[in-house]
């Protein structure tokens, strides 16, 4: 029997090493999303552009959910009911001095009977607009919306559960529903992408992008979070490098701690080396995303520079041919009221019939519309602009704190990075387009 326990305590080091790397990959991953929420700027609705963006705003929908428990309108919801046993156990085991002996303890716990999860696609609504969200494969921080436990004398017992008892059950249930309510503030940040039916940006899955979050808690404590996750994860990690190795024999024969400390030592080392590669990714990742601002303003300016003059001509066209039939009209109306009637080839009936069919073929004035999206789409134009400026700068921004920043100045220098000048006014290399419509 003891050669049996001291074989199995012979693999528990390395199920602490094993455990140890594990926690350790996880504590950098956590690590690496952390600073990823850190160093994403808030953009507003309407400045999402194709990539990583972070949001804040209110869930809204046209049709939302209706929440199982909680009858609360939602876009997110999430029900379990567990129900609870108790039993005796009786079991036998060998003592000390290898006499069969038996006990009895009590075993109790929650076994879930019923649940359901339902989403749906929904808006994440800001001061500025709206942008469809797609949930699907998002991690979802919701909040609770109902908590109940109770026995079969309440109603939501059997109402909402099932009808037949588990084993052991201690008739009591325990009702609990998570939800995404209407109008709930969110925090968001995931991967955008254009929409496929309308010419408009959607927040979905990608399988590059390295987190795709929707929490109802606040950029804050989301970013707190992770800097917890990662620092109790690596301490976790740490006791279960260094704890394993006191399972040697000649650890416990002789009380010598010296191999779990050098263990433990280069459990820390290799913490410290995983978060300078850490670091330096996440620096690469926000250069280039610094890099994709800038793409995406030169993109706003093109759109501007081959959008407005074009539009500018199509007004120009309409107004023309407008005041041509306008002219033509009064022209007409003038030769009603001035050329005596009889004379031939001018009988009044046949200039009515002429402006007839002109008033027919042309029942409505177009410009008076068309001056109106001119000066929508170059109010549009312009915010795009200034959107995708001030991201840029917020980005940039965010990338020259992190190089000023000790000890990311000294990892920036692995990558001879440098810091990004912030965009101004007359940085622009494509002049404003100047609308001059002549009279």
């Amino acid at each position: 029997m003891n050669n049996g326990s001291d074989a199995w305590v012979a693999f528990v080091p390395w199920i602490g090493l094993a455990l140890a790397a594990l926690v350790l990959f996880i504590a950098l991953r956590k690590g690496s999303q952390g600073r990823l929420v850190d160093d994403t700027p808030t953009s507003k609705t309407t400045g999402v552009f194709i990539g990583i963006v972070e949001l804040k705003g209110t869930a809204e929908a046209e049709a939302p959910l209706t929440g199982y428990l909680s009858n609360r309108a939602s876009v997110y919801y999430s029900w379990t009911v567990e129900e609870h046993w108790s039993r005796i156990v009786t079991e036998t085991y060998t003592d000390d001095k290898g006499n069969t002996q038996t006990r009895t303890r009590v075993e109790t716990g929650w076994m879930n009977v019923g649940g359901e999860t339902q989403e749906m696609p929904f808006y994440l609504k800001d001061d500025c607009g709206v942008v469809l969200v797609q949930p699907a494969r998002a991690k979802i921080e919701p909040q609770t919306v109902f908590s109940e436990t109770c026995t079969p004398l309440n109603s939501l017992y059997y109402g909402k559960g099932p009808a037949g008892a588990i084993p052991d059950s201690t008739f009591t249930r325990r009702f609990v529903e998570v939800a995404i309510p209407l109008h709930a503030p969110l925090f968001l940040i995931g991967h955008a992408r254009e929409r496929e039916d309308v010419v408009a940006a959607e927040v979905a899955y990608d399988d590059h992008t390295a987190l795709f979050l929707i929490s109802t808690r606040s950029e804050e404590q989301v970013s707190s979070g992770y800097a917890w996750s990662f620092n109790g994860l690596g301490l976790l990690g740490l006791a279960f490098a260094a704890g394993g190795m006191i399972a040697l024999p000649n650890v416990r024969a002789q009380q010598d701690f010296s191999i779990p400390f050098i263990v433990g030592l280069g459990y820390l080392c290799c913490w410290g080396l995983g978060w300078v590669w850490m670091a330096y990714n996440s620096l690469v990742n926000l250069r280039q995303r610094v890099r994709q601002a800038w793409a995406n303003v030169d993109v706003q300016l093109k759109r501007r520079h081959d959008l407005i003059p074009n539009l500018v001509s199509i007004v120009e066209g309409l107004r023309d041919y407008e005041r041509t039939v306008q002219t033509e009209i009064a022209s007409l109306r003038a030769e009603m009221t001035t050329t005596p009637p009889g004379q031939a080839g001018t009988d009044p009936g046949a200039c009515y019939g002429t402006l007839t069919a002109i008033v027919e073929r042309y029942p409505e004035l177009k410009s008076n519309d068309s001056f109106k999206k001119l000066m929508d789409n170059l109010s549009d134009t312009e915010q795009r602009i200034a959107l995708a400026r001030s991201y840029f700068n917020d980005i940039a921004t965010y990338f020259n704190t992190r190089l000023e920043k000790v000890p990311d100045k000294f990892i920036a220098l692995l990558g001879g990075m440098k810091l990004q000048a912030l965009m101004v006014a007359n940085d622009f290399e494509r002049a404003p387009i100047q609308v001059k419509l002549a009279s």
